[in-house]
């Protein structure tokens, strides 16, 4: 049965236009990200088989291109628009950083590497110079 023909609490759009997307699932969540299915799968039938295949949304967005085109129903089309998504909330992120004391706390400080380092292929080395006596400092 195609989406459109479920009832409307259970379609991921609609839910998330009515609840908000927190109210979502992941797999629900990227069935709107990935926005079709394929033949006999709705888009978020493959969004958990996706899921289920890579063990975590997380993994699943990490993947290199090689693995995610090797999944059924994903490709380099797919590939590009979620590495586009991806971008964006990395862009955001990086814009709620300059609009203050960017690392003015331990978690802000973890949330600034975190984003910065996690995706990165290879290993790295950093150092942070923090100014301990200025409350009001900026980095």
């Amino acid at each position: 049965m195609a989406i459109r023909d479920w009832p409307i609490d259970e379609r991921p759009r609609e839910k998330l236009l009515e609840k908000g997307a927190a109210s979502l699932s992941d797999a629900e969540l990227l069935a709107i990200l990935l926005r079709t299915g394929t033949a006999g799968r709705s888009a978020r039938d493959l969004a958990r088989e996706v899921l289920r295949s890579f063990h975590s949304l997380r993994k699943f967005l990490a993947a290199d291109r090689r693995r995610f085109c090797a999944e059924p129903g994903l490709g380099t089309a797919r590939f590009a628009e979620l590495q586009a998504a991806i971008e964006i909330g990395r862009r955001q992120f990086t814009e709620t950083l300059k609009s203050g004391p960017m690392l003015g706390s331990p978690r802000a400080t973890g949330d600034f590497l975190r984003a910065k380092l996690r995706d990165l292929e290879h290993e790295v080395f950093c150092c942070l110079y923090l100014d301990l006596c200025g409350a009001d400092s900026y980095v």
